[in-house]
């Protein structure tokens, strides 16, 4: 009964606020103190009992009554801070003013004219430890809110354990020995408080939103954005940002899921530390932010407290820590039960992903550390799980970008590629083909799988995913014949002449398929026979690539007859086998389901620079030549699933070139193919086969061979030293910064914390600009 008189006290004090068209005082305490005293009111009920289209109504219609809300609000929290809420009381009322400000805060910052209402000065309002009524040295608003709530955070019996008898002293307390959990730079695991980790999260929340701000502002191409509340929060103004980074850090990799393992716990016990996990780790990537458009700058001591203590994690039991914990969470979705549905299963992968990324990017040791040994694996087969899961939802087309990213940052590495030949030995269900290998044949399988069975809005990728099998080829010591037949099945697909000449820039994923296997052949051919046998069995494409037509009517012949193919890639004479046991095949996404709008990502030259590798190992930069680009060339590398491309498919299948262009083009167009097709680096290959095709002949005559483990024998001991051409460099192609991928982590980022943030939906229906929200 008591809950309901709160709720309708509530809402009367939500409605007269509405209706009143007067401004109400600021001094007048009885009308405010409605809001957030003898109320007991959840952050869903604060979110059905003001609506949205109210909190519009007073902002048009009585703007004063709306600053006069925020900043009592504020207040409020500003002198919890200074008391350290000693009674019940106090901290009721803080979690009522922190769902208020949640609630109200989007609706602030979608409206123009308000945005800067927090960066304001409140008159009469002076900085916290200064009563003086000059506005000189008067705190913007926003800078009040956001040392309160750090304050807060750190509260001993709201958010801390106490540690002391009596009321807390907030001046003085040092919040370094107040650490949520132990990991990075703190050894004491403090004990479990669920009320400590509900009071923890609802602040996240608020905070989270104040950083929303970022939401209402347009992409800017050139990512030259600074948000002044997180550059404020983590700046040297906030004395618990140390602190605070390490225990958001240390509560997200300490987390485990499946606890001690008892089926269907999950069920029984409600898990709060899962929702403090969750916010933490949001509240991480969103303020790990590159400063400007410089995300490639020589390194610097940043500005970002935030950014320059992850930059500075040094220790290798800190790496361990992170690692442990970050892979542990992402692999736990992929965990098999005999008991359907009885170990819990984290939703929050996205999230783990983009953080995994900040860490590496600016972590240079910790990247280093992560590529030292055969762990790196146990961030690999998540993203392969994921990558292949999502290959048919267009909903989580973000998701495939970020795994992919991941996988070109790591194998700008040799170690990655090095580490790839461990054996696979994992049950991981997924809907692939079964196969005996290593790490590197589970990759190219998914890889494979992602091309030929994936949705349309994938092929901007296509450059990424055959640029990281370039990366590790020359490092590959054996792959299964079912891998090597995948890559075949590649080249077949893309060297039909409808395809290569259907658009200006298909003729690159040929050359990092000739790429791979020259590197294999070059550097790794006495382990790798499948490849070689397979080579060999489809000898006839090369022969095709070689002979390639390239006179006008050959090519309009070409075009035409796959005029009305719906598909780019033939999904024929892949080879298809049994998939694993208890794997689901990928799905599209359920009609109705929200995804947010992404910006167009550069092309793949843009998104990497070349390296050569040296004789001693070390990677020496290649100069960059400028080649000559077609219209059509940005238009499918930068293709996004943005909806402003949706009226362009024809242009991201490849069809490109019809046979109604003008002459002029067209003839640009032969010039071009004449140039790419004298540099196809089919010599090495050629060679192979012109000295192996006639032994492997021969042997078959001669001993009646048909079984092809007797040929693969044969290629087992066979050697090509002296044979072949001169092994060329091993060059590398290595991710690089830039402000388009900058925007485009911004973005993604930013539209995963809104979907993800549905209880309550704190963004949901409000005029957010960075991004669309299009349902399914």
């Amino acid at each position: 009964m008591g809950n309901t008189d709160s709720k309708l006290k509530f809402r009367k004090a939500v409605i007269q606020l509405t209706t009143k068209t007067q401004p109400v005082e600021a001094t007048d305490d009885a009308f405010w103190d409605q809001f957030w005293a003898d109320t007991s009111t959840t952050v869903q009920d604060v979110f059905a009992l003001v609506p949205a289209a109210e909190i519009r109504a007073v902002r048009e219609e009585s703007p004063s009554n709306l600053a006069t809300l925020c900043y009592k609000a504020v207040e409020k929290l500003v002198q919890a801070a200074e008391s350290g809420c000693p009674s019940e009381r106090e901290k009721q009322v803080v979690l009522n003013c922190t769902r208020i400000l949640s609630r109200i805060l989007p609706y602030i910052f979608e409206d123009q004219d308000w945005r800067g209402f927090f960066w304001s000065t409140v008159p009469g309002a002076g900085r916290m430890d200064e009563m003086d009524e000059d506005d000189e040295g008067a705190r913007p608003l926003a800078e009040s809110l956001l040392l309160a709530i750090a304050d807060l955070l750190f509260c001993p019996d709201f958010t801390v354990q106490s540690h002391k008898r009596g009321g807390p002293d907030m001046q003085s307390l040092d919040s370094c020995e107040y650490i949520w959990e132990a990991g990075v730079g703190f050894a004491q695991s403090p004990p479990l408080n669920y009320i400590h980790d509900l009071n923890r999260t609802e602040l996240l929340r608020l905070l989270l939103t104040c950083f929303s701000e970022a939401m209402y502002l347009p992409p800017s191409p050139d990512g030259n954005i600074l948000n002044p509340w997180v550059t404020f929060f983590c700046s040297t103004e906030n004395r618990h940002a140390l602190p605070l980074f390490t225990s958001l850090i240390n509560v997200v990799c300490a987390y485990d899921p499946v606890g001690y393992g008892i089926p269907y716990n999950h069920l029984l016990f409600s898990d709060y530390r899962e929702q403090l996990v969750e916010q933490a780790v949001q509240i991480l990537i969103v303020t790990l932010e590159h400063e400007g458009s410089q995300p490639h700058r020589a390194p610097s001591p940043s500005n970002n407290l935030f950014v320059n203590y992850l930059s500075r994690i040094h220790r290798e039991e800190d790496y361990d820590f992170v690692l442990k914990g970050l892979a542990r969470l992402l692999t736990n979705p992929l965990t098999q039960t005999y008991l359907p549905n009885s170990t819990k299963k984290i939703q929050f992968h996205q999230e783990l992903l983009v953080l995994f990324w900040k860490l590496c990017d600016f972590n240079k040791k910790f990247l280093f550390f992560v590529l030292k040994s055969s762990d790196v694996l146990d961030i690999l087969v998540p993203i392969l799980y994921y990558l292949n899961d999502a290959r048919a939802d267009q909903s989580r087309v973000g998701l495939m970008h970020i795994g992919v990213f991941i996988l070109l940052l790591l194998s700008g590495e040799r170690n990655f590629g090095v580490r790839l030949n461990k054996p696979y030995s994992l049950h991981v269900p997924m809907d692939i083909p079964v196969f005996t290998g290593t790490h590197a044949d589970l990759l190219i399988v998914v890889f494979h799988k992602i091309i030929t069975s994936g949705h349309q809005r994938l092929q901007p990728l296509y450059d990424c995913l055959l640029t990281i099998v370039v990366n590790v080829s020359p490092y590959l010591k054996s792959l299964s014949m079912v891998a090597a037949n995948k890559l075949l099945h590649l080249l077949e697909a893309f060297s039909t002449n409808w395809f290569l000449f259907s658009a200006a820039q298909n003729h690159h994923l040929v050359f990092f398929l000739l790429e791979a296997f020259n590197n294999i052949i070059q550097y790794q051919f006495d382990g790798n026979c499948n490849l070689v046998y397979a080579i060999i069995r489809k000898r006839s494409v090369f022969h095709q690539l070689a002979n390639l037509p390239t006179d006008p009517a050959s090519i309009q012949k070409a075009l035409q007859r796959k005029k009305k193919s719906p598909d780019a890639i033939s999904r024929t004479n892949s080879q298809e086998t049994v998939s694993m046991e208890g794997s689901r095949p990928a799905v599209p996404a359920e009609p109705g389901t929200l995804k947010a709008s992404l910006v167009a990502m550069p092309g793949i030259d843009k998104l990497t620079e070349k390296s050569q590798v040296s004789e001693d190992g070390t990677m020496v930069a290649v100069p960059q030549t400028e080649t000559p680009r077609s219209p059509e060339h940005s238009s499918v590398a930068g293709a996004s699933d943005t909806e402003s491309n949706s009226g362009r498919d024809n242009e991201v299948r490849g069809v490109c070139f019809g046979p109604r262009l003008s002459c002029l083009c067209f003839d640009l167009f032969l010039v071009q193919v004449l140039s790419w097709k004298s540099k196809l680096p089919l010599q090495t290959i050629m060679r192979l086969l012109q000295v192996l095709v006639p032994q492997v002949e021969k042997i078959c005559i001669d001993k009646g061979l048909t079984d092809e483990s007797e040929i693969l024998k044969f290629l087992q001991h066979g050697t090509l030293v002296g044979l072949l051409p001169v092994p060329h460099p091993i060059l590398i192609r290595k991710y690089q910064a830039n402000s388009g991928t900058a925007m485009w982590f911004r973005t993604y980022m930013w539209g995963v914390v809104y979907l993800r943030n549905v209880d309550p939906p704190i963004w949901y229906d409000t005029d957010v600009r960075l991004f669309e929200i299009q349902r399914m």
